[in-house]
């Protein structure tokens, strides 16, 4: 799903969530499906991990065939995205680690 609403705030962007809204309208970038950047998950003192991926197949657990996603995961949760990458459901793009909501990442140089 594309970015594509355009966004007019009558006042100049305060808060991160607008600015990181208004950076993404104005790089064209793709709108991503499942937590936003900044959720509340990315806080919690068990994830561990953050991934973006494609959803390959209808059988895969979350989102539609085609979306492109983000969730933040528990070190379970990230063995059940290997597995279903495994099994073709899914297409990890990119990963990141999680420690006290900060990310690092394994690879800088993919645009997303």
């Amino acid at each position: 799903m594309i970015f594509r609403e355009t966004i007019r705030l009558p006042w100049k962007a305060r808060t991160v969530g607008e600015m990181i809204a208004v950076a993404r309208q104005e790089s064209g970038a793709m709108k991503l499906e499942g937590h936003d950047i900044m959720a509340l998950e990315r806080f919690d003192p068990e994830v561990r991990h953050m991934i973006v991926f494609d959803v390959l197949s209808d059988r895969a657990s979350v989102g539609d065939i085609g979306d492109r996603m983000r969730l933040f995961l528990t070190e379970s949760g990230y063995q059940k995205a290997l597995e279903n990458q495994n099994k073709a459901f899914i297409q990890i793009l990119n990963h990141a680690g999680v420690i006290q909501g900060h990310l690092r990442y394994d690879r800088t140089d993919r645009d997303l």
